[in-house]
């Protein structure tokens, strides 16, 4: 991997290349990065060439459509919390001290938060201890949930699966077979969150977005259009 930076209105992006085992370049605009993928099988002008117009359609991307600035709900104490289909009550306090800490009781969830945290960091931090907490409980079943489809419609090779705090994507799949599922689909419909674990377990055997993938996507949720266009619709309502 080699790293780079452009520069968009006096803005500077940092910039991931990657050189893969892969038919065609591609680029993907990230929170955290601007991921250039590039095939090794290039020779280094034609890679020098495929780089520079990656960067140039990242760019231009950009001036179209500049990053958003990311919006953390704030959570308060005394708040109801419906996570799926059950209900919690938030029971948030403060102690000078270094670390936080989170811990959940029959329906209450208790956060207590260090007062040595920056009044600006503490609604990240909070939601960081929501997600962390309520993932830890929800995972045996998302695990079920997974294996279980999976049993269904793939039999595919399914290794290790996670609650990650993902941003900028509903879930991933590695080609060791770990599967990710973001923490924010836990505020999403169910059967949202299956469609989404259906989407990631079809590339246990396409690892790639081909009219083969979607096949197997269709054979196991038929109307799978309605929980995407669910998620372009609502999923930008949904914060942690």
């Amino acid at each position: 991997m080699k790293s780079d930076i452009i520069e968009v209105n006096s803005v500077k992006y940092p910039v991931k290349i990657f050189f893969e085992k892969r038919n065609n370049s591609s680029a993907s605009i990230r929170k955290k990065s601007i991921n250039i993928r590039i095939p090794l099988s290039l020779n280094r002008e034609e890679q020098f060439r495929s780089i520079l117009k990656m960067k140039q359609w990242a760019k231009e991307k950009i001036q179209k459509s500049p990053p958003k600035e990311e919006i953390i709900k704030e959570y308060k104490d005394g708040e109801n919390l419906t996570v799926g289909n059950k209900e919690y009550i938030l029971s948030i306090s403060y102690k000078k001290k270094q670390s936080s800490f989170a811990r959940i009781e029959n329906n209450m969830i208790y956060l207590l938060v260090s007062s040595e945290i920056p009044e600006d960091k503490q609604k990240s931090h909070i939601s960081t201890l929501l997600s962390r907490i309520i993932a830890k409980q929800r995972l045996p079943d998302l695990e079920k949930k997974l294996h279980e489809l999976n049993k269904i419609h793939f039999q595919a090779n399914l290794n290790r699966i996670f609650f990650k705090n993902l941003r900028s994507m509903w879930g991933s799949c590695s080609k060791k077979g770990n599967i990710n599922i973001s923490t924010r689909l836990l505020f999403a419909p169910d059967d949202v969150l299956e469609y989404v674990c259906i989407h990631e377990l079809a590339h246990l055997i396409e690892f790639n977005h081909s009219k083969k993938f979607w096949g197997l996507v269709t054979n196991a949720i038929q109307n799978y259009q309605e929980k995407e266009q669910w998620l372009k619709q609502q999923g930008q309502n949904i914060k942690f």
